[in-house]
């Protein structure tokens, strides 16, 4: 379990523009500091989740950082505010004023910072909304309810300033404790260095953070601080598991990947549901092609999971009603790779890190993020992609309404822009086959109609003819060779003998 929520932990970062492996960091740090504070196993493991599961409520408020307090960039929002102390308002307020919707046009800038300076229920309702999307996450993933109560008091200080049930003291939990030393530390450690973060610890002691654990940190800080400053902390984040260790079983592993569909599509109001309607669409398809359960298996995680990059890209370029720029499309590109990398770090899912990431290629080579041809993208692949397009056409978008599934089907199977009946010269093209990424087009709209009910195949054929259908289907997506063109026809020239070399 804590490989698989370690590896998905990389999108909680790029959501916050942390430093990869913030979340490990702060799970090895809270682990580490509670051993050398004398609790027991129990507390360690509960505060080792609570610091992985608490960063995925970081897009709670998305919405709101992005166009009321942030002016468009919700992720320069909460990398702002992450080192905010409400035990130092002058120094919070000078950040915000310098620093709040820094690149964008100085309108917008000038009304966030009011916002959020004039606003009284802000740092309330943000409070609310990530302790209330990290407890769901931690229902979904079966954590325990320990894990959810530390995750309600994860916006709460020790002085009881905090919020949303101003909890003071040891009425809060001590995984929540463990975990705001860790946040504050690792934080100031790599944007500061190591004798900032024991500064800091020091002075937030007894106002933010636990004093007794303070003590315990500043007692232990060389150790503990060179466990953590380091290029990579994956091995003894593993290591540092409390025991005993909880295991991901297959039941298991789909809630996780379900909670990190959740995750991505609570990033923009606009994509809501988007990454579950995609995963039940691309499921149906698969057993309407026959597929085995293992494929049909793999398809539904890929598709929860095929958008978890999503949240590395700001608000204010997903909710654009105009025309990206050239620099929004290269980030909007880059956010499949992200979801690549993510997979790719948790190795339960890693034969699905490919997959996920070709949801957004096309059989001519116009997607994205490594511009794939058709022959090279696999059946499942293909099915993947149809069920992303179909689910997005049917959905509201800034840009445009929701289409109805007769204009989604016909869009769909029509593959975009088709090609002229005749070239530049006026000579007739000759007529392709239909390329199985529109059998795998088709295939999606047809699980779609059948709700669910989808009818196993009239027959089953041999594997040498199910392995002569895939090559089959390898050579339509191959493109037809083309003949080079000469500057000068040859053609009818006579044909001149080679010189012979004495």
């Amino acid at each position: 379990m804590a490989e698989l929520l370690g590896g998905l932990s990389l999108a909680c970062d790029v959501a916050s523009a942390n430093v990869p492996e913030k979340a490990l960091r702060t799970a090895l740090f809270a682990v580490e500091l509670g051993r050398r504070h004398g609790l027991g196993e129990a507390e360690l493991r509960d505060a080792y989740y609570v610091s992985l599961l608490r960063f995925l409520g970081c897009v709670g408020f998305a919405h709101e950082e992005a166009h009321v307090y942030g002016a468009g960039d919700d992720i320069a929002t909460r990398e702002l505010m992450a080192m905010a102390d409400d035990g130092d308002p002058l120094g919070t307020v000078r950040r915000i004023v310098t620093r709040l919707g820094r690149g964008g046009a100085l309108g917008a800038r000038a009304k966030a910072v009011a916002r959020i300076l004039g606003d009284g229920v802000a740092v309330a309702q943000h409070a609310a909304a990530q302790c209330d999307a990290s407890i769901r996450f931690a229902e979904m993933t079966a954590m325990g309810q320990p894990v959810a109560r530390a995750l309600s008091s994860i916006c709460e200080r020790w002085d009881g300033k905090g919020h949303p049930a101003h909890l003071e003291g040891e009425a809060i939990p001590i995984a929540s404790r463990l975990h705001h030393i860790g946040d504050v530390v690792d934080l100031a450690v790599t944007r500061a260095g190591r004798d900032a973060a024991v500064a800091m610890a020091k002075r937030r002691a007894g106002g933010q953070l636990d004093p007794a654990l303070v003590r315990t940190f500043a007692a232990h800080a060389d150790e503990l601080l060179a466990i953590i400053d380091s290029a990579s902390v994956w091995d003894r984040f593993l290591a540092a598991e409390p025991r005993p260790h909880l295991t991901a079983s297959e039941a298991r592993t789909d809630d996780v990947a379900r909670a990190f569909a959740h995750f991505a599509d609570l990033k923009s109001t606009w994509t809501l549901g988007h990454s579950t309607g995609v995963a039940e669409l691309a499921a149906r398809a698969a057993k309407a092609a026959g597929l085995a359960e293992s494929d049909e298996r793999d398809l539904r995680r890929a598709g929860w999971l095929h958008d978890l990059g999503r949240v590395s890209v700001p608000n204010g370029i997903w909710d654009k009603p105009g025309k990206l720029t050239v620099a929004e499309w290269e980030r909007v590109r880059m956010h499949a790779y992200w979801s690549e990398r993510a997979l790719w770090q948790a190795r339960p899912l890693r034969p699905l890190a490919q997959l996920a990431a070709a949801s957004h290629e096309r059989s001519d080579g116009s997607g994205y993020h490594r511009a794939l041809p058709g022959g090279m993208l696999a059946r499942a692949a293909r099915i993947l992609a149809a069920a992303d397009v179909y689910q997005a056409i049917r959905e509201a978008r800034p840009h445009r309404p929701a289409r109805d599934r007769d204009a989604a089907t016909k869009e769909l199977l029509a593959g975009g822009r088709r090609r002229p009946a005749r070239s530049r010269r006026g000579r007739r093209r000759p007529r392709r086959r239909r390329r199985a990424a529109t059998k795998a087009a088709a295939l999606a709209v047809r699980s779609h109609r059948s709700r669910g009910r989808c009818a196993a195949p009239r027959r089953t054929r041999p594997l040498e003819q199910a392995d002569r259908r895939c090559a089959r289907d390898f050579r339509q997506d191959r493109p037809a060779p083309r003949r080079p063109r000469l500057c000068k026809d040859r053609s009818r020239e006579p044909r001149r003998r080679c010189p012979v070399r004495d």
